[in-house]
């Protein structure tokens, strides 16, 4: 038998494919389909935000012209897999010609010609909106995110504003974009917005955005108190609009994974979760001042809270914090928030250092993460028997604004209004807990 194998990512199959899969399928007796999976396309950049791994595999499947389907998973694996399924021919879109001719010391390679006129990225332009971004803000965190939007397929920046019209105008003129110092103006141009502005501006930006039936996804922290975050994420709900809390760290694959391994149970119940982050600030900045709402728990404290309320829940039964205060503002807390059946910790600091680890304690062993964490590239699951330790290691892709661009245009796309990720009531949550800081509830100023 005459065993054939071609590999490729199938996203929004379209004609081209299925010829491709039907010379493939000439060429033996049994077709191998290889499909890509998410990860391996994040580590090739690209971030698709329409069909999954197991929707791309269902579509080949309805193909009818593979014999097997297998999934594409790390560079090297076309080696691994021609020895390992005994393959005659290796067959690939002329389009490669001459990159896959190393594999012919493993079999034959064939270079099937591709149908003329269409291509994935062609049904993607024609099939999937792109949507158009306007930037509120025009800060550090502004000039990242449109360098990492580039490689998410579906997003176009076109827009900044700024009350400030030269800031406005020289951040245009440094990425090419339009720029707008009329709020309503620069609504009426765009299709959804990415708030990056001063914390204390980021709730009239989301209720105006979302009165102009725009989706939102806004930077850390989402809002500053309970009752607002329920009004806008109400708000959002009825006009039937995404609003995402631009949480970097919930949307990185590392740290999405961290969270499934502790919920399957590796290391047994969590008992207590230690979260870790600091970051010296100097000079004449924002964070410093305490009518900007600075400080290091307004900073922070979103990122510190994230993996506390995804393991230990919403529900806790207290919290304490303890205060370094200067010039108004808190240059240390650290937060102890108790459960009925575990405890948590957050350190946090802008003008003081500590590690910025973060350590998940369970029953059966436990969870740690250096720092920083919060960019979740490595980590270890620990165990009283050594041998029995074991290291992950993950991709974490530019400034790692990318992961939560594509979240957010995948919901936009596939009308999904909440994500696993971070979920609405999360954020609430974290809302919650900054508030209750904010009011001095339970505050100890050392």
């Amino acid at each position: 038998m005459k065993k054939v194998i071609t590999y490729g990512t199938y996203d929004l199959l379209h004609q081209g494919h299925i010829n491709l899969l039907r010379r493939a399928k000439e060429l033996g007796d049994y077709l191998i389909v290889g499909v890509t999976s998410d990860s391996f396309d994040r580590g090739r950049g690209k971030l698709n935000v329409r069909n999954n791994v197991l929707e791309r595999v269902e579509a080949v499947k309805a193909t009818g012209y593979a014999d097997e389907i297998i999934i594409e998973d790390y560079l090297g694996q076309k080696i691994d897999d021609i020895q390992k399924y005994d393959v005659d021919i290796f067959a690939i879109g002329s389009d490669w010609m001459g990159k896959f001719d190393y594999l012919n010391e493993y079999c034959e390679v064939v270079y099937l010609p591709r149908t003329k006129g269409i291509s994935s990225t062609q049904l993607r332009d024609e099939s999937q909106d792109i949507y158009r971004i306007g930037i509120i803000g025009t800060g550090r965190i502004a000039k990242r995110f449109v360098p990492e939007s580039k490689v998410v397929n579906g997003v176009n920046v076109v827009a900044a504003y700024n009350p400030d019209a030269e800031e406005a105008e020289a951040f245009s003129k440094q990425f090419k974009i339009a720029h707008y110092s009329d709020f309503d103006t620069f609504l009426d141009y765009v299709d959804a917005v990415y708030i990056a502005s001063p914390h204390l501006t980021h709730y009239d930006y989301i209720k105006k955005s979302l009165t102009a039936n725009k989706h939102i996804l806004c930077e850390i922290p989402l809002v500053l108190k309970r009752k607002e975050a329920v009004e806008l994420y109400k708000l959002a709900e009825e006009r039937n609009l995404v609003l995402l809390e631009a949480s970097k760290t919930a949307h990185c694959p590392g740290f999405m994974h961290l969270i499934t391994l502790v919920k399957s149970g590796v290391i047994g119940d969590v008992v207590d979760v230690r979260a870790s982050l600091s970051k010296m600030v100097t000079g004449n900045t924002r964070e410093l001042k305490s009518c900007e709402a600075g400080g290091a728990m307004t900073e922070h404290a979103s990122l510190t809270l994230l993996p506390i309320i995804k393991l230990l829940g919403k529900d806790f039964v207290d919290i304490n914090f303890h205060s370094k205060i200067e010039n108004g503002v808190d240059i240390f807390t650290k937060g102890v928030i108790n459960y009925s059946h575990a405890v948590s910790t957050i350190t946090l600091g802008i003008g003081v250092k500590t590690e910025g680890n973060l350590v998940i304690s369970g029953t059966k062993g436990y969870v740690y993460v250096p720092a920083p964490w919060w960019l979740t590239d490595y980590f270890e699951v620990r165990y009283e028997d050594q041998t029995k330790n074991k290291k992950y290691f993950y991709s974490y892709d530019g400034d790692g604004l990318r992961y939560e661009i594509q979240e957010f245009i995948s919901m936009i796309v596939n009308g999904r209004l909440s994500s696993y990720r971070l979920r609405r009531k999360e954020s609430i949550v974290i809302a919650e807990i900054i508030e209750k800081y904010r009011n001095k509830a339970n505050v100890v100023v050392i």
